[in-house]
Formats: C-alpha cells, sequence, structure tokens
C-alpha cells in the first residue's frame, strides 16, 4: 500500500505535492474535487488514463468507505459502520432534522476515556484517526446522502452540521482534530461553518485550554454526566484526573474567548444522577455562563448494564433545571431501533467475527 494518502492534503498541499511530480495546478485542483466526492483514481474521468495509473502506484485515496449501514424505520436516521483502509471499523450517525442533515462522527477508534455508560470504550482505544480519515467519514456521508435523495434541493449540502462525539475524545487527538476542522471549514473543500460544528469533551482541561488559542469557535459540548465530582469519578474516570473546579476554569475561559454558547450534556441514568438534589447541584455548577443544559435519554447498552432515567423522570429533572432558570432540553432519541448509541454496531461486528 502506497504510504501517502492524498486525502489528508489540504488543497495548497496538493498542489504543492502535485507541482513536485511536473503537474500543474488545475490538475490538482481537478484531483481534490474527486477527493471532496469520494472518488477513487479510477474513477477521476476528467484525468488521463495514464495520470490517473501513475497516481494510483505512488498514492493513495485515504478516507474511509461504508462498510454497512442501517437506517431506522421510525425516524430516518442512518447509521455508518464506516471501514478504514488498514480494516479497523468505526461508526457514524446522520440525523435528519428540519434545518438539514447532521452527522455525527468518531475521532478515534475505540476510547481510552472508560465511562461507565459508554459502548465505545468497553475494547478501549486502537489508534487515532487522521483528519483526513475524519473528513472522509464527512464525504462517505454525504455521498450517501446525495444518492438516496437526503437533501431538499440541488443547492443543499447533503451535511450541513457536524457533531464530533462519536467514539473516542477528540482532544485526546488533538493534532488531528484541529487539523480536520481547518480543513473541513475551508471554502475551497467543504466549506463547513465551524459555526455548524460541536465538539464533545469528557473534559481534559490542558488540551481544552490549549484548543481555546485556536482561533476555532465551535460549539464546545461538555459531557458532565455529575455535577460534582465524587459521583462524577464512579462515572466517569477521567474526573480523577481532572476535577470539575479545574474543568470549568477551562470551560469558561472558552466561552469568555469566543463568545460562544456552552453545552452541558448529561445522560440520565436511573437512581444515579437523576435525584433533586443533583438537579440543584447543576442548576449551582452553571450559573453565570453562557450555556445550555442537554439532558440525554440513555440508548440502552446492555454491557453496561446502567438503566436510562424513565420519561417522567426526565420530565421532573427537566422542570427542575427550569425552574432555577436553566435554558435546558432534552435531547430527542434517535436512531433507537439501529442501535443508535455509539459503539453498538462496531462491537457487535467484531465479536461475530473475531
Amino acid at each position: 500500500m502506497a504510504e501517502k494518502a492524498l486525502l489528508e492534503l489540504s488543497l495548497p498541499e496538493l498542489r504543492e505535492e502535485l507541482a513536485g511530480k511536473g503537474l500543474p495546478k488545475f490538475r490538482a485542483d481537478q484531483v481534490y474535487g474527486w477527493l471532496l466526492r469520494g472518488a477513487g483514481f479510477d474513477e477521476m474521468t476528467n484525468l488521463p488514463k495514464s495520470l490517473r495509473e501513475a497516481l494510483a502506484r505512488e498514492y493513495r485515496v485515504g478516507g474511509v468507505r461504508v462498510e454497512r449501514f442501517l437506517q431506522s424505520q421510525k425516524d430516518g436516521t442512518v447509521k455508518f459502520l464506516f471501514a478504514l483502509e488498514d480494516g479497523n471499523l468505526v461508526e457514524g450517525v446522520l440525523m435528519r432534522h428540519d434545518y438539514g442533515n447532521t452527522l455525527c462522527i468518531s475521532s478515534q477508534v475505540g476510547c481510552r476515556m472508560g465511562c461507565a455508560f459508554c459502548a465505545s470504550t468497553l475494547e478501549g482505544k486502537v489508534r487515532d484517526l487522521t483528519a483526513g480519515e475524519m473528513l472522509g467519514e464527512v464525504i462517505a456521508a454525504s455521498a450517501y446522502a446525495a444518492a438516496r435523495g437526503l437533501v431538499r434541493t440541488r443547492e443543499e449540502r447533503p451535511v450541513t452540521n457536524i457533531v464530533m462525539m462519536g467514539s473516542g475524545e477528540p482532544l485526546d487527538n488533538y493534532e488531528n482534530t484541529v487539523r480536520f476542522l481547518r480543513m473541513v471549514r475551508d471554502e475551497k473543500g467543504l466549506g463547513i461553518s465551524l459555526r455548524n460544528i460541536s465538539l464533545s469533551t469528557c473534559g481534559l482541561a490542558p488540551a481544552l485550554r490549549r484548543f481555546t488559542q485556536e482561533g476555532l469557535p465551535v460549539t464546545l459540548s461538555l459531557s458532565l454526566h455529575a455535577p460534582e465530582d465524587a459521583l462524577r469519578s464512579t462515572i466517569m474516570p477521567v474526573a480523577k484526573a481532572y476535577p470539575l473546579s479545574e474543568v470549568m476554569d477551562a470551560v469558561r475561559a472558552y466561552e469568555a474567548k469566543t463568545s460562544r454558547r456552552v453545552v452541558f450534556e448529561y445522560a440520565l441514568m436511573a437512581g444515579v444522577n437523576d435525584r433533586p438534589g443533583h438537579a440543584a447541584q447543576l442548576a449551582s455548577l452553571v450559573r453565570g455562563l453562557r450555556c445550555h443544559v442537554n439532558l440525554i435519554p440513555l440508548n440502552p447498552v446492555p454491557e453496561c448494564g446502567i438503566p436510562g432515567t424513565p420519561p417522567a423522570g426526565i420530565e421532573a429533572f427537566r422542570r427542575a433545571l427550569e425552574e432555577r432558570h436553566v435554558s435546558v432540553t432534552v435531547r430527542r432519541s434517535m436512531g433507537e431501533d439501529i442501535e443508535g448509541a455509539c459503539g453498538q454496531l462496531r462491537r457487535r461486528v467484531l465479536h461475530a467475527n473475531p
């Protein structure tokens, strides 16, 4: 397999790379256009056959392909199993909304954060995804959406919003995450606004402070799931390294620097973090921040053995926050009939094909 993947290169880098092979700028632009459509070298039909063959000998495309997909009969959500060129598998989820299509992408193969309710972490972390592989998830899902008529007009982008909430911790794959964000927003590339991208982190405080200085004003989503350290450390091992005081200082710095509203993700677990006292603690924790709390009904993950809070309990928790003047909504559960929780499809396939 060729060492260099062209999808890892920005357009200026690709122009420079191919100029070194004696190719003019317009040829690099043609190749880049095809890469963003998910094409292989043999599909780049406006290039001479001899050039396509030469590129295929020296380079690989990179990115991902759709290995399998499941579509929800309830809400149209599509669950992807993406195959990487080395045979590893990651998941993505395409969700249809009134405002467009949102794609949830993965940033790592597996995850090492160890959150008690998450299927992605059950096999640990295998490796980081490259920036080109993350970009490849967007390209592959866009091609799927366009081919199946999941866009309302010819001008509409197949993927309008991205959430980095799939398997992996984006800030644990820092360099590749930052490079991906710069590449995906490039107007000569996919041109997706950073304001339409959410990055979810479990709270790696030093990395978050560093990210604050990058000038990438995405929507920050903190996977909180508990309002105090003792409880949070039983759910999320990262809390033992970075207490909430340190994490919240980093969150406040990000909010002040970017003027972006921060989202706090809070998965409600029956008898664990859903009592009235937890709601009061949560309201106190986020007071004074430009923020929103997103309450998450758990998609069941049998291996984790943690039941989700029933609907009546979710509504009571929501009201308790609202009464304390906290902006709050309950995330609409999507894709439950296709194992929408991240990591479930990959895990099932891995265990079926050991």
